[in-house]
């Protein structure tokens, strides 16, 4: 397998807190499961950066991996040697909110 190349990654300010956010709304829920979201998140992050074109286009050069357990998606853009999260999206809600943030 090639390596990707890419050395890091970065979430966009308002992704960041949409995962803080669902982080604790699971550990509301029960506890430990926002620590378990959280596990499954950066699993996820971690094989984009693998991989970062093995994952579904959603439009130009923005794609979407899917998270294990949870139904959210890591909508993404490669930039250089970065990966930018865009969103951590919730794959039953509003698809589209998050395409002003890809500027």
């Amino acid at each position: 397998m090639e390596k990707s190349g890419i050395t890091s990654y970065a979430f966009h300010p308002e992704a960041e807190d949409e995962f803080i956010e669902a982080v604790n709304f699971y550990n509301a829920r029960q506890e430990n499961l926002g620590y378990d979201f959280s596990v499954e998140v950066y699993a996820t992050i971690r094989i984009v950066m693998a991989q970062p074109k093995a994952w579904q286009i959603l439009k130009g050069s923005i794609r979407r991996a899917l998270v294990n357990r949870f139904p959210y998606g890591i909508i993404y853009k490669i930039s250089k040697q970065q990966i930018i999260i865009l969103a951590v999206m919730h794959l039953h809600r509003e698809p589209n909110y998050w395409k002003k943030r890809n500027s």
